[in-house]
């Protein structure tokens, strides 16, 4: 559906060139919803501009839905751009408008007759929930009803593609989650692929299939959530399920154990510490929503002598348990907490 084969963008400046995208290869399939996460600066916003055809490559190729937009021409581009729907961080509706006619907007640029508008406008507002607020204006509706008309205006040309920059950053946390739900409800529903830049681990978490983390215009780890989450250890892991908080009086080593309850039971995984003897414990514990799966992280201390009997043991119960003692000469547990992935 959307394939990123050697990207690479690359921006004149009085200091020299600035390498936004350093050769990025990213697949998408179809009815996937993939989050895209990364620091300011990461490439995110030139990503989702190639995407849009706004910004040409200075190599590589742009494929989406079968059409690869690098080399078109503006009117291709133009029709090309009607497959793909944009969800914005601030709606953009026009306060001149009712809900009804900013939804129409984009049929009318398209040449759609006007009956045809009508009818679709109505069809959308009732998918996003707003059927009864077609009359009224932007300043009448909260910013979460703003954004489900942005969704349905997003969604007026039929798009296989629905790219969303940011789209929740501007709610509060309960309209957040309703948001996120009714993407997840329209993919469902339509089959349409998603893309979500996003600084919010949490936004991640709750719609995202699939997630990949840029730094300086490169990929450094991508792929579906549960795996991501479950490399024990990785930038995203601890990103997305942070390391619990470390007692400040734990001067042993550590061992870090993460594990996806469809697979071990949490249960089972207090269990498999408890049966390694009194002299192991766990520290601090966390279990984490992941887009309709949960995922449990555990910080071990383990006597030091034993830390190696530990983790073969715990590896012989089917998790997945790496040390990260700072003793040891490993990372900060709590560094992922810190350091995020705005």
């Amino acid at each position: 559906m959307i394939e990123l084969s050697a990207l690479r963008k690359v921006y004149p400046s009085a200091d020299g060139p600035v390498v936004a995208l350093d050769g990025l290869d990213l697949t998408v399939g179809r009815g996937v919803v993939h989050g895209i996460v990364g620091r300011s600066g990461a490439g995110k916003s030139t990503l989702i501009r190639c995407l849009t055809g706004l910004e040409q490559p200075t190599s590589g190729t742009v494929t989406v839905d079968g059409t690869t937009l690098t080399g078109l021409s503006e009117k291709q581009l133009r029709a090309a751009r009607r497959r793909m729907g944009m969800v914005f961080q601030h709606v953009n509706l026009l306060d001149s408008r009712t809900i009804a006619a900013n939804v129409a907007f984009p049929l009318e640029v398209a040449g759609v007759p006007r009956e045809r508008r009508r009818a679709r406008v109505a069809e959308l507002l009732d998918l996003v929930g707003l059927g009864h607020r077609a009359g009224a204006y932007p300043a009448q509706l909260s910013g979460g009803q703003k954004q489900r008309v942005g969704i349905a205006r997003a969604l007026a040309t039929e798009p296989a593609v629905l790219l969303c920059d940011e789209p929740t950053s501007a709610l509060d946390g309960e309209t957040t989650r309703q948001i996120l739900g009714l993407v997840r409800d329209l993919r469902d529903r339509l089959g349409i692929t998603v893309v979500v830049i996003t600084h919010e681990p949490s936004v991640v978490r709750e719609v995202c299939d699939e997630v990949t983390l840029l730094e300086h215009g490169r990929v450094v780890q991508s792929g579906p959530l549960t795996e991501v989450v479950t490399a024990t250890g990785s930038p995203l892991s601890r990103a997305l399920v942070p390391v619990p908080d470390l007692p400040p009086e734990a001067r042993r080593d550590l061992v870090e154990v993460t594990y996806a309850t469809d697979d071990v039971a949490t249960r089972d995984a207090f269990a498999a510490v408890a049966a390694l003897g009194d002299d192991v414990e766990v520290l601090s514990a966390t279990v984490e929503p992941l887009a309709g799966r949960r995922v449990g992280r555990l910080l071990v201390d383990a006597p030091r002598s034993g830390t190696d009997a530990v983790v073969a043991r715990l590896r012989a119960a089917g998790l997945d348990p790496v040390v990260t003692g700072r003793e040891a000469g490993g990372p900060d547990p709590a560094a992922g907490r810190r350091e995020g992935v705005t």
